[in-house]
Order: structure tokens, then C-alpha cells, then sequence
């Protein structure tokens, strides 16, 4: 009794002890749960198990980056959704960087027309639901002009209410890849990319509220740099350029990734909204999957795993890279 005791009185063990607990009550309580709901589905007569990934999906994908038909099976419906996340989010990643960094600089620019331009887009942008913003965007994107009088904002670049048009890589030759442009031919365009106008709204949507988000992060990690370091750094014959590029950025940045983590995987976890304008991402594809086949469990239990997988893997990138661009104090 007196080693028990002990062993009690020390605070280590008695963690371990209640966290062995706790893991105990949350494996009994997972257990319940999965036993109780299986219990449900065979009363009720529903099939359960993933073996309905193999069967034929029998419905059609508007937009995949691998060839899909009707004739493929789920699983590879699903995976079709997967890519189309993944690029989503990448691009309105990369998007969302750019001009949010763009526009916290110039938050705090000398021009006074363009910092309060700057700060009247990220209130309003910030303090509108995204839902709202990309009905406007897909609004927007399906009013505007046909192909003959598509938009033409870069060379090889066309906007219309067919979608986003941009040049693109032909294979068919068999060696190496050529620039294919694209080109009005009738009433729509051949060769290059086209970009559908859900995935065009969705894409501006993601891209313009997520900037405005990291435009405070950059705007904050800026003011974050000591006022003598810029001061240092003129008096050293740098422009204002420079200054920004070589000096007060590198700093910035040891404030501006931890909460840039957050916004890029809230770029991931807001795409499931495309399912309000009929992108088919990974919950829209596994919304039409629960409809066919009934088995809503397996089917949202793949589409978390997917989700908590991509967060994951986002989050040990930055974590690594913010690791890289940290002090170490010695």
C-alpha cells in the first residue's frame, strides 16, 4: 500500500493514470457508437461497408482533370471530385497570397486614395459571408458577354459567360508538350483550357475573401519590424523597394505564417461551398454518390478522412517552413 501510495503522490503518474482514462472512455464511447450505428443499419435493411466504391457510378462529372464516364466506378467519381479540391484550393492559394500580399502593402502606403481603397475592400470583403459572395461572383461570371465578345484581359486569355479560357499544353504530339492557344472558332473557342464558369466564380470568390484575410496578416507582420530596421536600411542607400524586399518581408515573415496557416486551410475547408453553384468538387460528387447508394456513412466518413488528411498535410508544410524562417536563439 505504501509503494501505491507512493506512486500516487507523484504527479507524473497520476497524469498518466487519467489520461489512460481518458483514452479508455473515448475508445468505449467510439465503440458504442459504431456498434449502435451498424446495429441501425442492418435493422433498417441498409448495406454498409465500401464495396460500393466499385461498382459503376452511372452519372456524369461536368469537369475532370482525368478522363471519367458514366461507366467508372465510384471510386474513381470520387477521386475525379478529389483533383478538382485540390486544384481549387491550390489555385486560390497561390491567388489569395499574391493579391492579399499586394494589398497589405499597400495598406500602409504613403498614398493616402490607395491605402483607404485597400482598407475599405478588406472590411467590406471580410465582413460578408462567403456563401453570399460567390452567388455575386457566379452572377457576375454568367452575365457576361458571349464568346465573340469575350473579355480579353491578357494575351491568350478570354473571359465569357462559357467560363475562364486560357492557354493550355498539347500532348498529341507525342513528344514534348506545345503551347496551345486558344482560338475563337463559330460561337465558342477551341484549343487552350477552358475553365467552367462555376469553377471561374468559385476561384474569385475563394481568392478575394481569403486576400482580404491575409491582407491584415501582411499588413500586421509589417508593423511588426522594428522601425529602425527600415531606418537602417535607408540610411544604407536602399529604395523603398529594396527596403521592403530585402529587409522588412524576411522579418515579417516569422509573424505572418502562423496565421497564414490558418487562412490556407481555410481556403480547403471553404471549397465544399462549391456545391451551392454546382462545382463538382469531393462533396458534391459524394453528395450524388449517398443519393444512389444510401450509404451516407462510409461516404462522409471518406470525404473527413480526405479533408482531415489535406489539413494535416498542409499544416506539417508550414510548420516546417515556419521552422525555417524562425530565430533560433543560441
Amino acid at each position: 500500500m505504501g509503494g501505491l501510495a507512493g506512486l500516487w503522490g507523484s504527479r507524473r503518474f497520476r497524469g498518466l493514470v487519467y489520461q489512460a482514462l481518458v483514452i479508455g472512455g473515448v475508445i468505449a464511447v467510439g465503440g458504442w457508437l459504431v456498434r449502435n450505428t451498424l446495429t441501425n443499419l442492418e435493422l433498417r435493411g441498409i448495406a454498409t461497408g465500401f464495396g460500393f466504391l466499385g461498382r459503376e457510378a452511372g452519372f456524369d462529372i461536368s469537369e475532370s482533370l482525368i478522363p471519367y464516364t458514366p461507366a467508372d466506378t465510384y471510386a474513381r467519381a470520387l477521386l475525379v471530385g478529389l483533383l478538382n479540391t485540390l486544384l481549387i484550393s491550390a489555385l486560390g492559394i497561390v491567388f489569395a497570397t499574391l493579391i492579399g500580399t499586394a494589398v497589405g502593402v499597400m495598406r500602409l502606403s504613403g498614398n493616402w486614395l490607395m491605402a483607404r481603397l485597400c482598407g475599405v475592400y478588406v472590411e467590406a470583403v471580410r465582413n460578408v459571408p462567403l456563401l453570399l459572395q460567390l452567388f455575386v461572383w457566379y452572377g457576375l461570371v454568367t452575365t457576361l458577354p458571349g464568346a465573340r465578345q469575350a473579355l480579353n484581359p491578357l494575351p491568350g486569355v478570354f473571359l465569357s459567360n462559357r467560363g475562364l479560357v486560357i492557354p493550355g499544353l498539347d500532348w498529341s504530339g507525342g513528344g514534348w508538350p506545345v503551347l496551345d492557344l486558344p482560338r475563337l472558332a463559330g460561337f465558342n473557342f477551341t484549343g487552350g483550357l477552358t475553365l467552367s464558369p462555376e469553377f471561374a466564380a468559385l476561384l474569385a470568390g475563394l481568392t478575394v475573401y481569403t486576400a482580404a484575410f491575409i491582407a491584415e496578416i501582411v499588413r500586421a507582420g509589417i508593423l511588426s519590424v522594428p522601425k529602425g530596421q527600415v531606418e537602417a536600411a535607408r540610411a544604407l542607400g536602399l529604395s523603398k523597394g529594396q527596403t521592403l524586399r530585402l529587409v522588412v518581408l524576411p522579418q515579417a515573415l516569422r509573424v505572418i505564417v502562423p496565421p497564414l496557416t490558418s487562412q490556407y486551410l481555410n481556403v480547403t475547408k471553404n471549397s465544399p461551398l462549391a456545391i451551392a453553384i454546382g462545382y463538382p468538387d469531393l462533396v458534391a460528387v459524394s453528395n450524388t454518390a449517398i443519393n444512389q447508394t444510401g450509404q451516407a456513412v462510409e461516404s462522409v466518413a471518406l470525404v473527413m478522412g480526405v479533408f482531415l488528411c489535406i489539413s494535416l498535410g498542409l499544416s506539417a508544410l508550414m510548420n516546417w517552413y515556419n521552422k525555417r524562417v524562425a530565430l533560433v536563439s543560441k
